[in-house]
């Protein structure tokens, strides 16, 4: 179906092909992981603000080694995590033997309720698992502090946030760990691509290691390898495995797309923005929640969540975005609360119905497509049809 309202439009640019195009060109390209990866990496350092990054193949791929290298680090346990977010943030934390321990959601941005995380921390507690969801911050003075005064390792899901703010720092600058998705539809995209971030040098050879196959020779730590050397004297020192690891790794070519997006990244968080504030000031507030907390906030996709649980209207509401070619999620991020998911029905059972705004946005709640080259007159269209309703 061709939409006249799409979710994502033009995300791989004609710069970005080009730029492909020159590479591929050259005498003999190296195709696989090298120079341009790392160039990609550190860019994204310097951008994000953090000393270390790892480029893999997906946001998902990003998921699990952060949980990975949690689990090496800190031994198994609980990882407290939303109910609503992408399937990988939970799959990762079972795939690893950690127990996910679900909180509610804040209407107003998106991620979890503070005290619910506050209630639900104990002396299994391994981590918390934020995902700050469609361009919201999920951060606070108190959420950090106390974390770090319990010595709880954060993790950040950034997947869909890419450049959103507490206060002057990005997110993703904030925790043990962090995680960015360049999937196609994303603020920037390498058509496929993650990043894992951190500021641990520790934790940054160890990503390095469990990305290709846990070899100690990608580690970048010369004393590190001469003592995996010395203790294995008997191996090939191209072929010492330290960790029953993964092969997540990257391309160049999806390396030179991310390269050139990277140049474009701010300007086109900034006309997100400016599209997100003229959606909101347009949409009937009566019908819809717009009061969403937005500072620090880098808008992924327009969230359009009913204030009132209403069937009769939700039914009408959808035929006239269908009607309209409006190409829409509904449940909003991950498809709503993955509590009701068959991969975890079985093992919660019914546990679902205990979430009441994850509830609420997973049957009155969607997204709806935002992105750099839309323009005014087209938002203005599509809140005069959800409005006409």
């Amino acid at each position: 179906m061709k939409f006249k309202f799409p979710l994502m439009e033009n995300n791989i640019t004609k710069s970005d092909i080009r730029k492909l195009i020159n590479f591929l060109k050259k005498d003999d390209p190296i195709l696989t992981q090298s120079i341009n990866v790392k160039k990609f990496e550190n860019e994204w350092s310097k951008w994000l603000g953090v000393k270390y990054s790892v480029f893999v193949n997906s946001g998902s791929s990003a998921n699990l080694l952060s949980m990975a290298i949690l689990r090496e680090i800190y031994g198994e346990g609980e990882i407290i995590v939303p109910a609503l977010t992408w399937i990988s943030d939970i799959a990762s934390i079972i795939q690893n033997n950690f127990k996910p321990i679900f909180v509610d959601i804040n209407l107003s941005n998106l991620s979890m309720k503070e005290d619910e995380i506050y209630k639900k921390v104990n002396k299994n507690t391994k981590g918390v698992f934020i995902t700050h969801a469609q361009g919201f911050n999920g951060l606070s003075d108190k959420l950090v502090n106390f974390l770090k005064r319990k010595s709880i390792p954060l993790i950040e899901d950034v997947c869909e946030s890419h450049g959103a703010k507490h206060k002057s720092k990005k997110l993703g600058s904030y925790g043990l760990m962090s995680n960015f998705s360049f999937y196609y539809a994303h603020h920037m995209t390498t058509i496929e691509g993650g990043m894992v971030c951190t500021n641990s040098k520790k934790i940054y050879e160890m990503l390095r290691m469990f990305r290709s196959h846990g070899l100690v020779r990608e580690s970048n730590d010369i004393k590190l390898k001469k003592k995996f050397l010395q203790n294995n004297k008997t191996l090939n020192p191209q072929f010492i495995f330290a960790y029953p690891a993964y092969n997540l790794r990257s391309t160049e070519i999806n390396a030179i797309i991310g390269l050139n997006q990277i140049k474009s990244l701010d300007k086109n968080i900034k006309k997100r923005n400016i599209n997100h504030s003229i959606f909101l000031e347009n949409i009937n507030s009566n019908k819809f929640i717009t009061n969403f907390a937005l500072k620090g906030s880098s808008n992924y996709a327009f969230n359009l969540i009913l204030k009132d649980a209403d069937d009769n209207y939700l039914k009408k509401l959808m035929n006239k975005m269908d009607q309209h070619y409006i190409e829409y999620r509904r449940g909003s991020a991950g498809g709503g609360n993955q509590l009701r998911q068959p991969y975890l029905k079985k093992l919660y059972n019914n546990n679902y119905k205990n979430f009441k705004n994850t509830e609420h946005v997973h049957f009155y709640g969607f997204y709806l497509g935002n992105y750099p080259s839309m323009t005014k007159r087209q938002i203005l269209d599509l809140c005069s049809i959800i409005n006409s309703v």
